[in-house]
């Protein structure tokens, strides 16, 4: 029984990792680009600008991205934000936070 428990407790951390592994910040890029940055009125280096690195992790693991973004860009529809999305915006945020040295091109 205590060996199904880990199997599966490993099984779900796999899971999470590996959704989380697949983000990706040019993904995020575009996606930022086509639904956001009109309603945001902000390009996506402003907006990934708008936190440090250290505070877009802090965001992410306590699940408030979401949250976040339409803090920044209150004109953005909570329902057309896709919860598929939130890893890869969240990916472009970090790489090209205020303190990555890092700019986009949008």
């Amino acid at each position: 029984m205590k060996l199904l428990k880990i199997a599966m407790a490993g099984t779900l951390l796999i899971s999470v990792a590996s959704t989380t592994a697949f983000a990706d910040p040019v993904k995020g890029q575009k996606l930022f680009i086509k639904k956001f940055k009109k309603s945001c009125g902000m390009n996506g280096a402003k907006f990934a600008a708008q936190h440090t690195q250290d505070e877009w992790e802090s965001i992410q693991e306590n699940g408030k991205f979401k949250e976040e973004l339409m803090k920044i860009c209150p004109d953005i529809n909570e329902n057309k934000i896709k919860d598929k999305w939130i890893n890869h915006v969240y990916d472009f945020s970090y790489e090209y936070a205020n303190d990555s040295g890092n700019v986009p091109s949008c």
